[in-house]
C-alpha cells in the first residue's frame, strides 16, 4: 500500500490500519459505553479480583433486564466490533481504554455463554477473555463470577438453591435456573416422556408468564424454584416405589391417567410396571421401531399384560400409545444417563448448563 499514488491512497483510505482500526474502536467504545448508561464500572480499572467479578456479574444482570432487550442485541454485536478493532490497535491504547475493552469483553463472553444455544467450553472462554486481559490486568489467580454460589453443586441440593434464591443478580438468577432447569428437562425427552412433557410446559408456561410481564423477577424465581422441588419429589418418588429409573419411566407412562390411581393400590402399580418393563427390555431388538412386524408384536404384548391386570379399557388405547412412545425412546437412547450427578464448575467436561457458571483467568 505504501506504493500506492495519492489518488489510490484517497480511493482506499488510510493504508495505517492501526490508526484505521483506532477511530472505529473508539467508536464502537462510545456505543457500548451508551449502552451501559446507568451502570457504574468505573471502579473496574482499580478494583480487587473479587471486585472485578462483581462489576462484571452487575453488568451482566444490567444488560439481560426484561427492558433492555434490544440493547442485549446491540451490545453483543457492537462489544464484537469492539473485540475485532482491538486487536489491530491494542498498542495505541491506554490503560484505561484497555480496562474498559476488557469489562465489556468480559460481559459479552458471559452473556453469550448464559443465553446462547449450544456448548462453548470453559477453555474456549478462558483462552478469549485471557488473551484480551493479559495485555490489560496484572494480577493472579482466578475469578470466579459466581462466587457466591458453591463451586460444586447438585440442581437439587436444597442449600444451593437457596444460594440462587438470595443472589441480588435477579436477571441472571432467572437465566440460571431457566438453564439448569431447560437441561434437566432435555434429559427426561430421552428417558420419560411424561414427565419431559409435563415439566417442559410448566417450565415454558412460567418463562411465557414472566416474558409477558405477568411475574416480576422474583415471582418467576419462586415458580422455577418449586418447579426444581417438584421435579426433585418426582425423582424421589421412584425410589419410594423401589423401581429403576427404566421402571419408572414406565410406572408414568401406566399411570397417567388419573383414573388409574382410583383402581389400583401402589403395589399393583410397581408389580404391573415391573413386570412390563421386564417383558420390553426381553422383547425389544435394534430398530424393532422400524419393523411393522416387531412393532406389531410388541403392541400385542402389551395389551395382553393390560387385559391381565385388567387396565381401564377407556384409558388402555391412550396407555398403549404412551408405553410405545416410551419404549421408542427408550430404545433410540440406550445410554445411562446420571440424574443425580454433581455438577462441577472446574471440570472441562461438564454439562451445557453446569458450564453457565464461567470462570476466567486474568493473567498477568
Amino acid at each position: 500500500m505504501h506504493d500506492y499514488t495519492r489518488r489510490d491512497r484517497k480511493n482506499f483510505g488510510n493504508p495505517d490500519i492501526k490508526e484505521t482500526a483506532l477511530l472505529k474502536f473508539r467508536e464502537k467504545l462510545e456505543i457500548c459505553r451508551d449502552l451501559f448508561h446507568g451502570y457504574d464500572y468505573s471502579n473496574f480499572q482499580t478494583a480487587t479480583d473479587l471486585e472485578c467479578a462483581r462489576i462484571i456479574k452487575g453488568g451482566v444482570n444490567f444488560i439481560m433486564s426484561q427492558d433492555k432487550q434490544e440493547e442485549r442485541q446491540s451490545f453483543l454485536k457492537e462489544a464484537m466490533l469492539l473485540h475485532n478493532s482491538l486487536a489491530l490497535c491494542r498498542s495505541l491504547l491506554n490503560g484505561q481504554q484497555r480496562h474498559e475493552a476488557a469489562f465489556f469483553e468480559a460481559v459479552r463472553i458471559l452473556l453469550s455463554r448464559m443465553t446462547g444455544k449450544g456448548k462453548v467450553s470453559k477453555r474456549d472462554i478462558n483462552a478469549r477473555i485471557g488473551e484480551l486481559l493479559k495485555h490489560s490486568i496484572r494480577t493472579e489467580g482466578v475469578i470466579n463470577l459466581f462466587s457466591d454460589v458453591k463451586a460444586e453443586f447438585s440442581l437439587f441440593d436444597a442449600a444451593f438453591l437457596d444460594d440462587i434464591s438470595k443472589m441480588k443478580e435477579k436477571n441472571i438468577a432467572v437465566e440460571l435456573l431457566k438453564r439448569l432447569l431447560a437441561e434437566r428437562v432435555s434429559l427426561y425427552q430421552k428417558t420419560n416422556i411424561v414427565q419431559a412433557e409435563k415439566f417442559s410446559d410448566l417450565l415454558n408456561r412460567s418463562l411465557s408468564n414472566y416474558l409477558k410481564g405477568l411475574l416480576t423477577n422474583e415471582e418467576v424465581i419462586q415458580e422455577l424454584l418449586k418447579l426444581a422441588k417438584e421435579i426433585s419429589s418426582s425423582e424421589a418418588a421412584g425410589n419410594d416405589l423401589g423401581l429403576t429409573r427404566e421402571e419408572k419411566s414406565f410406572y408414568d407412562a401406566l399411570t397417567k391417567p388419573q383414573a388409574v390411581h382410583d383402581v389400583y393400590t401402589n403395589e399393583e402399580l410397581v408389580a404391573m410396571t415391573k413386570e412390563l418393563t421386564e417383558i420390553l427390555r426381553k422383547n425389544r431388538t435394534i430398530d424393532w421401531q422400524k419393523k411393522e412386524s416387531a412393532r406389531a408384536g410388541m403392541r400385542k404384548m402389551i395389551k395382553r399384560l393390560l387385559k391381565k391386570y385388567h387396565y381401564p379399557p377407556e384409558e388402555a388405547a391412550n396407555a398403549l400409545e404412551t408405553v410405545i412412545r416410551q419404549c421408542e425412546q427408550w430404545t433410540d437412547n440406550d445410554t445411562e444417563i446420571e440424574y443425580g450427578k454433581v455438577y462441577k464448575l472446574y471440570d472441562d467436561s461438564v454439562s451445557v448448563a453446569a458450564d453457565s457458571n464461567v470462570i476466567y483467568h486474568k493473567d498477568e
